[in-house]
């Protein structure tokens, strides 16, 4: 189908290509399908009665011959109500009469006869031609639908011609009202389509239109209003270009998808699983050939350029400068692990080969060898690889508004120096937003996940300098129309963004996520009160907004995780536990921040008191780890395969467990901590006539209290200081740690004096120079205890580095 000079449609027809595109098609021929398959498969068999007889095929017969009146008639009303094709239309009508005849011919006489093979084969000739005859009438049918929808399509290309060329503000609002208009019935039939469609890739292509026609009607308008003002503006004539270049192509998109274009598509080019990924795919296939010492020869370069392939990508991963230090050499390491691994079991084969050994069970046992240390060492340099892409999305993505808020203050502000340094920062967050989304598809199999990934890579990279030019036009003109293009566009971008987000969260493990971001959370609460100590006033605001953010972004994903789950106990508890982190643990958070920065910035500057801050800091992580456990409790709902895979991803890590328990040994550490801090600040409120303490007794027992938590957090941190290497840090973390004990002694023995004290008044009244000692003495153990758990976690942090180096 085409256009021809005159702006008629015409139809070309290839009546040896019945291509069926649309479900409906398929929905309207099934039933005669049936019937005629139906009548083909009646048994050749003495029906009782008269020899020969059936009397089921006579009735299959007269639906068949029903069935085939209907499709004339409805053929005649669709010619007679579209005068374009209404000749080929009566043509294709002809067809199925003529088919209709001779198959009711064909179809009576074998119902008389069954048993009669000629007549058998003469109705199967004569239902061949029948469905051949009805599938080009309906093709020809659906042809109408595509006609109606190829006008819409042309009236909208006029119509943005017409906004394009607008030559004032009057003229471009009336053409932007019936752009509108247009687009709103193109978007209606076009889904409507889509509905019908049968390949995925077209459904896939007409939505990309669909969503781009919808995203670009304001701003169109926008940019529109600002070039017609301002023609002789670079910035707008780029802006106006962008807008109408999206809108043909997503028009064009439509109708190549409307006419069975199976050229290229609009998201064809995005399609296969991650790079790296297929590499990993395809040495394992390598692998699982299961190759023969004396085939080594031939195999060994094949195994050589999986390999090599992996390393490169594996490469660029490493070489990002947002990879940190331990894990881009974790990466080298077994890179160079698996290539050493592959040439000594090369070297090996090769061997045996020149040792002209015939063996078929060493050949198999060499095979063996080969796969399972190979496989061993891939896994382990993808697990790494995972880790590392998952620290870049916790990392990079915790931002992605700042740079463009900086931008359009800069705008607003004026000042074109301080535009362009803006836009050069806005620029590099893009390119690093596109990077590290790259990064996360090149590792994925989930190829829907990784398609879309690409596609909204490819949109951010697209929209990123035309929200620059909206941002120069708004520091040029500081103009109504400059503001609301340069709100558009930030719209714009930031939809854009939040769709990459939520595509490269799609093709991440959540599980992973929620353990690096537990982990980031702890180095920035360190970092935290490293800044506190050294009155670092923006590294303090820094590190905080680092937690704010990596809270919200567990929470957005935890959130997204309920949403593709039946709702019931599992989502339920997730809900729960990010509420609680949203609107109690982290308002509490953000109080105490300001708290600290202004207590830190006045003049003079106050002391910040660390152990409440650092106490309110682990209160957040505590909080994202109730969500995290929230979010793993569905590993209990899994099934037998899913046990399989876990069972094999443990064994897999079994060189890790010692770190985790490390880390497992923290968190416990971390709990008591908090359990601690709480007892003493209710032992304090004690003293101000605040908190659930009302006597003196209750205070000696909450002395006894802390003492024993103390005791319990004294042996904990010991086993954690056996596993950490030698460093300044350990030996800060052991002075501390000697500190315990002795207030834990100084604790029981005082509260043993004083409760026998008080049991011989009564242990009923509050009096408060009593409990004085016991209550400075859990103050100095509180101390002592953070600043336990923030060396151990240094230290800690030192041990995973060497267990990984050891490992490699």
């Amino acid at each position: 189908m085409a256009n021809n000079q005159t702006g008629q449609i015409v139809f070309k027809w290839n009546a040896k290509d019945l291509n069926v595109q649309t479900n409906a098609i398929l929905k309207v021929i099934q039933p005669l399908v049936i019937q005629v398959t139906t009548l083909m498969n009646i048994k050749q068999q003495k029906i009782k009665g008269r020899k020969g007889k059936s009397k089921k095929a006579h009735v299959l017969v007269a639906a068949v011959d029903k069935a085939t009146e209907n499709f004339i008639e409805t053929g005649v009303v669709i010619a007679n109500e579209n005068p374009e094709i209404k000749g080929q239309m009566l043509g294709a009508v002809d067809e199925v009469r003529i088919a209709g005849e001779e198959m009711s011919k064909a179809s009576t006489e074998f119902a008389d006869d069954p048993c009669v093979s000629t007549k058998r084969v003469k109705m199967g000739k004569a239902a061949q031609n029948l469905l051949y005859a009805v599938t080009k009438l309906l093709i020809l049918a659906d042809m109408v639908d595509v006609q109606l929808l190829l006008k819409s399509l042309k009236v909208v290309k006029d119509g943005v011609d017409k906004v394009a060329n607008s030559s004032n503000q009057k003229k471009l609002l009336e053409n932007m009202k019936d752009f509108d208009q247009y687009t709103n019935d193109l978007i209606n039939q076009a889904g409507l389509r889509q509905n019908e469609l049968r390949d995925p890739r077209s459904r896939d292509d007409l939505a990309a239109a669909r969503a781009v026609l919808k995203k670009h009607s304001t701003m169109l308008l926008t940019a529109s209003k600002v070039f017609v003002n301002h023609p002789g503006l670079a910035e707008a004539k780029a802006n106006r270009d962008y807008v109408v270049k999206q809108v043909c192509e997503a028009v064009n998109t439509i109708n190549d998808v409307t006419q069975g274009n199976k050229g290229a598509t609009a998201t064809h080019c995005y399609e296969g699983p991650g790079k790296l990924a297929q590499a990993f795919s395809d040495l394992d296939r390598t692998m699982d050939s299961e190759p023969l010492a004396s085939q080594q020869a031939v195999k060994g370069p094949t195994l050589e350029e999986c390999l090599e392939s992996i390393i490169n990508g594996a490469s660029l991963i490493a070489d990002s400068p947002y990879t940190r230090d331990d894990r881009r050499d974790g990466i080298y390491a077994e890179c160079n692990a698996v290539r050493k691994a592959l040439q000594d079991l090369l070297s090996e084969c090769m061997t045996n080969m020149g040792g002209k050994i015939n063996n078929k069970e060493l050949e198999k046992e060499i095979s063996q060898e080969i796969k399972g240390k190979m496989q061993k060492k891939t896994r382990e340099l993808k697990r790494k690889l995972q880790k590392t892409v998952v620290d870049h999305v916790s990392d990079i993505f915790l931002d992605t508004t700042t740079p463009l808020d900086d931008l359009i203050v800069a705008a607003r502000s004026g000042n074109k120096k301080l535009v362009e340094d803006s836009a050069h920062s806005f620029s590099d967050h893009a390119q690093t937003l596109v990077k590290i989304a790259t990064h996360a598809a090149t590792l994925s199999n989930n190829e829907e996940g990784v398609k879309t990934v690409r596609y909204s890579a490819a949109q951010v990279e697209t929209l990123c300098p035309q929200v620059v030019n909206a941002a120069r036009i708004l520091a040029s003109l500081k103009s109504q129309e400059a503001e609301e293009n340069m709100n558009v566009f930030k719209e714009a971008w930031e939809g854009q963004v939040r769709t990459l987000m939520r595509a490269v969260d799609s093709i991440t493990d959540v599980n992973e996520f929620m353990a690096v971001s537990e982990n980031h959370i702890l180095e920035d609460i360190n970092n935290c009160s490293t800044a506190i100590q050294e009155g670092d006033v923006e590294y303090l605001s820094r590190n905080a907004s680092a937690i704010t953010g990596r809270s919200e972004r567990v929470a957005n994903v935890a959130l997204t995780q309920v949403r593709n789950c039946q709702p019931g106990e599992y989502t339920a508890k997730i809900v729960e536990a990010v509420h609680v982190l949203r609107n109690e643990v982290m308002p509490n958070f953000s109080e105490m921040v300001d708290v600290a920065i202004k207590s830190m910035t006045c003049n003079p500057p106050k002391i910040v008191d660390q152990n409440k801050f650092l106490y309110g800091s682990y209160l957040v992580y505590d909080g994202v780890k109730r969500v995290t456990r929230a979010v793993d409790a569905n590993k209990d709902h899994e099934d037998d395969s899913d046990l399989k895979e876990n069972t094999t991803k443990i064994e897999e890590e079994e060189e890790d467990t010692a770190t985790s328990e490390m880390r497992s040994s923290l968190s416990d550490l971390i709990l008591l901590a908090k359990d601690m801090y709480k007892i003493m600040t209710d032992m304090t409120g004690f003293t101000s006539d605040e908190g659930p303490l009302e006597t003196s007794m209750d205070v000696i027992n909450a002395a006894k209290k802390i003492s024993e938590a103390g005791t319990k957090f004294n042996k904990l941190a010991t086993r954690i200081a056996e596993k950490c290497p030698e460093s300044a840090m350990k030996k800060d973390m052991l002075a501390y740690m000697q500190q315990i004990p002795l207030y834990c002694h100084q604790l029981n023995i005082t509260s043993k004096v004083k409760e026998g004290v008080q049991s011989a008044s009564g242990g009923t009244t509050k009096e408060l120079d009593s409990v004085t000692s016991l209550v400075q003495t859990a103050k100095n153990l509180t101390n002592a205890v953070f600043q336990t758990v923030k060396s151990s976690y240094v230290a800690s942090t030192k041990y995973n580095r060497r267990t990984n180096t050891k490992n490699q």
